[in-house]
């Protein structure tokens, strides 16, 4: 099983960026599958997740408004869109899933894939 996210890069503020997720090994078209960042120094945090119709989202409220978690290749894809991107959401961005999205919110993990670095400049 493998998640692989891809998208990461060096952007300014104000910018838009979108990062994919794409799920091999098993099949994820039920699974809640979502995004996690985690800042230099600090510890990883949820920012959104999407039920596996995409009919249910999760998002932390720093990043609503902003950000929009969708499902996409029967729900094995799930891609984080991000607009008017600040400073403070540079981190490495880590994407997971879960059973259901509402365990990602509570930060319960069953699968991570590796990181995709989002630099945002000001």
């Amino acid at each position: 099983v493998q998640l692989q996210a891809s998208g990461g890069g060096l952007v300014q503020a104000g910018d838009s960026l979108t990062l994919s997720c794409s799920a091999s090994g098993r099949t994820f078209s039920t699974f809640g599958m979502g995004w996690f960042r985690q800042a230099p120094g600090k510890e990883r945090k949820f920012v959104a997740a999407s039920s596996g119709s995409g009919a249910i989202t999760y998002y932390e409220d720093s990043v609503k408004g902003r950000f929009t978690v969708s499902r996409h290749n029967a729900g094995n894809t799930v891609r984080l869109q991000m607009n008017m991107l600040k400073p403070e959401d540079t981190a490495v961005y880590y994407c997971a899933a879960q059973l259901t999205a509402d365990r990602l919110q509570r930060g319960d993990v069953g699968y991570w894939g590796q990181g995709t670095l989002v630099t945002v400049s000001s």
